[in-house]
């Protein structure tokens, strides 16, 4: 909501986060009073609210960062558009300064290689009607994305530049070059070839040749080339000329110069009256030409996405009754059984209930082998059933599949902005007017101090120099090689969540890996369970079974799993079912019932778990989490010794306050983790171990995978210390885990690199996505983001010193000196190529390869952080 004061000052009314009693209020208020540019603030904690005046123009940006900085949180909101008629870097730089002076607006970004802009707004301050109208009345229409229907999740706008785009520019092209062919060959062949030019002037004549040029030129500028005439000369009209407008500008005034000269000659002084009406035409069929090709290559760019959108079937097997029908699959509803065939692919997310089969998930993790499916098995949308036929229930579908929420990260990846491109981003704000302002100033000194006949070389050279300056090289070097970046990444399993990160994992010097689901396999069994005296080890088995019922954690499922191999439980899939519901595990001992329901369960992060069950005091844990209930653990301490050195970790369990069990659990070592290691400091990369588990156990581990550094027995909050140590000998630090306990440590460093098998919570809080969940997979994502950036310093480089060179080249710099003068035709080529050759290089990133990984031989090795972490 926007209002206005009564001194005219803008208002705007915030809401605000965290807040719950006066001193909240007071914190805010001040908070929000010290950011620049805000007159007064009053805060209402009955609505949440913060009601801002400002001394001018609202920027409500520093307002926001304050309040954060306060301790508390204003919401926002992610608005995204497909925009219209972007053709450079200027034209992207006035489109975020439109958007940016709406009220509201925290920051916006737009996208050239894409042509969208993402706008991040306070909540409820502005609307994307707003949004829309700023930008449609800098000159660019723009159109709100909605992300929220059925589709893929994605925009509806295409990725890059679809083929329709890419076939329209190219028959505009051919359709120039047809009309541009004999005006070429009836000026530059008279002027090449004095037989040729004989024989028009025989048979045509002079008068009638300019007048077919003219003719033919005309349709060229009226036809294929009126697109950049109806860009660029509102663009000069609204004082902010663009791309289009030096097109327009070269191309126009060597038009109506040779029009004038064609029809009133007697305007010229003599020598003078030379057109040029191959020059425009050309200009026009060579820029038309470079579109084209850079069309193409842009939609090879954002082929990745393309290929994800494509993965969806239109489609279903829905089982309604006796009967199985096809349904289209916007039809398809949470709840429905689906029937897939030997072959197809998987229309939405299921779990599996009836059959089993082979998966091909390669299109989301980059895995090439197909996964195995039975009865329980989660399944995504988009994927390829290979081998067998199964039913599954559909649990997810649309906007809110894995497929489509995996497009939605890759798009707004693709969309960022990177620190890189602020120094491009202050050149091209002033580029085309310094551009016009050179053009002015070559023609004032080559028609006041140029040789005769001076008229035709300021001419000439004023229109070389608008058409040679590119600023849509500068413009297309960041984002191009994002989009494809990113897009390769998506196809190896590697998402990057925030653009950013793509920049900042370059740059890290040292990568930390947890140690339970990242550099094992985090899928323990329990290998050991000593009992102490006076304990039965079915009894124990079952109470400390019923206990973790309640716990997330995989020595849950390993627990159960030996509970019911012993018989002391209902069988393991019952067990994890159980956990899944997070309801009562009767566990039964063999010839009665020991365990009953459980109450009182408590969970305590970085220790253990406990309850009563049966009447009975039950706690599993750490050594620490026994120290803590004042349990001594001596019987077990030689034991418990020799297990770390073997790489396995030990928890105790103790019942009514006597230690009862050592419960030994292990994990294997993920086969590509040794080698994931070797890359990672083939890459010059310092590799660091933080686990919460005990220092013997994770020692061992680290031993097994090359990894010399280890900082073990750390609780979760100790992992953010941890990191902040680390960080002091580093100038940038990556962290890699997979677990609930993992999700401050992924926020809390440079880059957070979460394992996509780990949990929504590790995976929210991470800013890159491993869908494979395999650690090899780190080293191919830091490889790739160097790449990546290698890739954008050379389009950088090359889009400024193209410029820079050979705008004084066509400025004539090189004529008194060599007597090199630059044609307009020539200067039109090189613009093109210049723009089609920072596509084509992005391009080059498609060929990236990951690092090899795999192949080393499984290790058995702890996996478990010493406690169960809920």
């Amino acid at each position: 909501m926007r209002t206005a004061s009564a001194d005219s000052n803008a208002a705007l009314s915030l809401r605000i986060d965290g807040m719950e009693c006066a001193s909240c209020v007071a914190r805010v208020e001040k908070a929000i009073r010290a950011a620049p540019g805000v007159a007064s603030a009053s805060v209402n904690l009955a609505t949440k609210r913060a009601e801002v005046v400002f001394t001018g123009a609202p920027d409500v940006a520093p307002v926001i960062a304050s309040i954060g900085k306060a301790g508390f949180g204003s919401a926002t909101e992610t608005m995204e558009f497909a925009v219209d008629n972007l053709s450079c870097a200027s034209c992207v730089n006035r489109v975020e300064k439109a958007l940016k002076a709406e009220p509201g607006v925290v920051e916006a970004a737009v996208n050239l290689a894409t042509r969208t802009a993402t706008v991040r707004v306070a909540a409820g301050v502005t609307d994307q009607r707003a949004l829309a109208k700023a930008s449609a009345a800098a000159g660019y229409p723009a159109h709100y994305i909605n992300h929220e229907g059925h589709g893929h999740g994605g925009g509806a706008h295409d990725h890059g530049a679809g083929p329709n785009e890419a076939a329209s520019a190219f028959r505009a092209f051919l359709l120039a070059l047809a009309l541009t062919a004999p005006v070429f060959v009836l000026e530059m062949g008279s002027h090449l070839f004095p037989a040729f030019h004989s024989f028009v002037m025989q048979t045509v004549g002079m008068q009638a040749s300019r007048i077919i040029q003219f003719v033919l030129t005309a349709l060229v500028l009226a036809g294929p080339g009126f697109r950049f005439f109806k860009s660029g000369l509102p663009a000069l009209w609204r004082l902010a000329p663009e791309m289009n407008a030096l097109v327009a500008l070269g191309s126009g005034a060597a038009f109506i110069y040779s029009t004038l000269v064609t029809f009133a000659p007697a305007l010229f002084p003599a020598g003078t009256s030379n057109v040029y009406f191959e020059s425009a035409a050309v200009i026009v069929t060579l820029i038309l030409l470079g579109r084209s090709l850079e069309a193409r290559a842009k939609g090879k760019a954002g082929a990745a996405i393309a290929g994800l959108i494509g993965l969806k079937p239109k489609t279903a097997h829905v089982v309604r009754g006796a009967a199985t029908v096809d349904v289209d699959l916007d039809d398809v509803v949470v709840g429905d059984i689906v029937l897939v065939k030997p072959g197809e692919k998987i229309p939405a997310d299921g779990t599996v209930v009836d059959g089993s089969s082979y998966v091909d998930e390669s299109m989301l993790t980059g895995e090439p082998r197909p996964v195995a499916k039975a009865l329980g098995a989660t399944i995504v949308g988009g994927t390829i059933n290979t081998t067998g036929s199964f039913s599954f229930k559909v649990t997810e579908t649309g906007a809110d599949t894995r497929l489509a929420q995996i497009i939605r990260m890759v798009e707004r990846a693709q969309g960022a902005k990177l620190p890189i491109q602020a120094l491009a981003d202050k050149v091209t704000a002033v580029f085309v007017p310094a551009v016009m302002a050179i053009a002015a100033l070559t023609f004032a000194v080559w028609f006041w101090f140029g040789p005769a006949p001076s008229l035709n070389y300021a001419l000439t050279l004023m229109v070389a120099v608008l058409i040679i300056a590119c600023p849509c090289a500068m413009g297309l070097a960041t984002p191009t090689s994002i989009m494809v970046g990113t897009g390769r990444g998506a196809e190896l399993g590697v998402l990057f969540r925030k653009g950013d990160a793509l920049q900042t994992l370059s740059n890290v010097t040292a990568i930390a890996l947890d140690k339970t689901g990242t550099i094992t396999k985090g899928r323990p069994e329990l290998t050991d369970f000593l009992v102490a005296p006076g304990f039965d080890r079915d009894t124990v088995l079952s109470l400390v079974a019923a206990v973790e019922s309640r716990s997330e954690h995989p020595v849950a499922v390993a627990i159960a799993a030996a509970a019911a191999r012993s018989g002391v439980g209902e069988g393991a899939a019952a067990g994890e079912a159980a956990m899944e519901a997070h309801g009562r595990w009767p566990w039964s001992k063999r010839g009665g019932r020991a365990s009953g329901n459980l109450r009182n369960f408590a969970s305590r992060p970085g220790f253990g778990v406990e309850a009563d069950v049966g009447g009975r005091h039950v706690a599993v844990g750490a050594d620490r989490f026994m120290a803590m209930k004042g349990v001594g653990i001596a019987v077990f301490k030689d034991a418990a010794a020799k297990f770390g050195e073997e790489a396995k970790s030990p928890l105790y369990a103790a019942i009514d306050g006597k230690l009862a069990a050592l419960i030994v659990v292990a994990d294997p070592v993920s086969p590509s983790a040794r080698q994931a290691v070797e890359a990672l400091r083939g890459q010059g990369l310092d590799v660091v171990m933080v686990t919460g588990d005990n220092r013997a156990t994770a020692e061992a581990v680290a031993k097994a995978v090359g990894i010399s550094s280890v900082v073990a027995e750390v609780l979760p909050e100790g992992k953010i210390e941890a990191l902040k140590q680390l960080r002091a000998r580093h100038r940038s630090l990556a962290f890699v885990g997979d677990g609930v306990n993992d999700a401050p440590a992924l926020a809390e460093a440079d880059v957070g690199i979460a394992i996509g098998g780990g949990t929504d919570v590790a995976i929210e809080a991470a800013d890159v996505v491993l869908m494979g969940g395999d650690i090899g997979a780190v080293a191919t994502a830091v490889a790739l983001s160097r790449v990546t950036m290698a890739n954008i310093k050379q389009n950088l480089f090359w889009a400024f010193a193209y410029n820079v060179i050979l705008i004084p080249v066509a400025a004539g710099a090189l004529y008194p000196a060599f007597g090199i003068l630059l044609s307009p035709m020539l200067a039109a080529g090189a613009m093109a190529f210049s723009s089609v050759f920072v596509v084509l290089n992005a391009l080059r990133l498609r060929r990236f390869k990951p690092l090899s990984g795999g192949g080393a031989a499984p290790v058995e090795a702890a996996a478990f952080r010493s406690a169960p972490a809920q």
